[in-house]
């Protein structure tokens, strides 16, 4: 049997460990930690101004650390006393613009990083990359005569061409459409996974990345609460923030009854599992669209208050009849108005709660 230290150490492709970066006297990012392994694709998820976009940066080496260090394979990139340069990391990076090159055909754009390439091997690889981006036929033409998602898909062959180690994306779907983006993210998924490529998305979106990554680290000012599965950080939110910047929900407070019930304004709330808290503590407690369904032979009662249609579902916010708003989620052949009144049902699996500050 291998030795599993070993075997773990081998399947890392980047980790960071405390790492922290900053302008001066201004901290940005505060003492970020986490793993990627190799073929995953990770996402730095956060409102705008949260530090992702300089995190990802000090990955490539275009930011000094202060402090920890990056790894990429077990060697050191980053520290405060060792930076290694950005172009000798093996590292890819596809920016939000494009950028690239107006007066080069897109085959001259995917091969600029190839030039110590022999010529044989360079034209096979931009035809290679041509047909995987499904534009197998544009190599001649400029940037400018194509549409916004071809040139996202030029600019990914690009940073591919030299086969990097990490693939770095800040935010490149952003200045697309939305309907382009939900094509488009499976699609560079896809590819990646095909070329073997590890690689960190930085966006603010969360249908994007979790339609994209593998693990994803939720930051707010500077630090990262939680680097989870996007069905964990919807699920198992560990902290308040996460549990409010994932998904719509609504939180309601509630006394501890059991080590598996609490008291609340919709009555008492069990979960299958044991949360954590002692008798008589005083918690808030978070309710999914999906704890609260629309059924019409429900004797519970609620008041729409507003309805949003998401195609397959209508998502309503509703308003019982202790005055308490929540979300419910309900089939699109259920189309109310405003103002009706709807039967629900609680379908709560298990309790996501945290402490209440008096």
């Amino acid at each position: 049997m291998p030795d599993q230290n070993i075997e773990s150490l081998s399947k890392t492709m980047l980790s960071l460990t405390d790492v922290s970066i900053g302008y001066g006297a201004e901290s940005v990012v505060h003492n970020a930690s986490f793993t990627l392994n190799a073929g995953q694709i990770g996402c730095l998820l956060g409102p705008s101004g949260c530090g992702k976009s300089t995190l990802l940066r000090g990955i490539a080496g275009f930011e000094q650390i202060h402090h920890g260090e990056i790894r990429m394979q077990s060697n050191i990139l980053s520290s405060p006393l060792t930076t290694v340069s950005p172009e000798l990391r093996k590292i890819g990076m596809v920016f939000q613009d494009f950028a690239l090159f107006p007066h080069l055909t897109i085959s001259e754009n995917i091969s600029f990083g190839l030039h110590r390439w022999q010529n044989s091997d360079r034209i096979h690889r931009v035809a290679q990359l041509l047909h995987m981006v499904g534009l197998s036929e544009l190599g001649h033409r400029y940037p400018h005569s194509l549409s916004g998602g071809e040139q996202q898909r030029i600019a990914l062959a690009r940073a591919l061409a030299p086969k990097p180690k990490l693939l770095l994306l800040d935010e490149p779907f952003s200045s697309l459409d939305v309907e382009l983006r939900q094509t488009l993210v499976p699609e560079v998924r896809q590819i990646l996974q095909q070329e073997q490529i590890s690689a960190i998305l930085v966006t603010h979106d969360q249908m994007e990345a979790f339609a994209m990554a593998d693990q994803i680290a939720v930051m707010e000012s500077g630090q990262i609460h939680q680097w989870d599965t996007g069905y964990n950080l919807y699920h198992k939110p560990q902290t308040r923030f996460v549990a409010d910047f994932i998904g719509e929900g609504e939180f309601l407070q509630a006394r501890v009854i059991d080590h598996l019930s609490v008291d609340s304004s919709l009555g008492t709330l069990q979960s299958a599992y044991g949360h954590g808290y002692n008798i008589e503590d005083n918690v808030e407690i978070l309710i999914r669209p999906d704890d609260v369904l629309h059924d019409d032979d429900s004797t519970l009662t609620a008041k729409i208050l507003s309805k949003h249609f998401r195609g397959s579902h209508f998502l309503y916010r509703v308003m019982m009849n202790n005055n308490q708003r929540l979300f419910c989620f309900a089939s699109s052949h259920h189309n109310h108005a405003i103002g009706d009144e709807i039967g629900v049902v609680l379908d709560i699996d298990h309790l996501v709660m945290f402490r209440r500050n008096e």
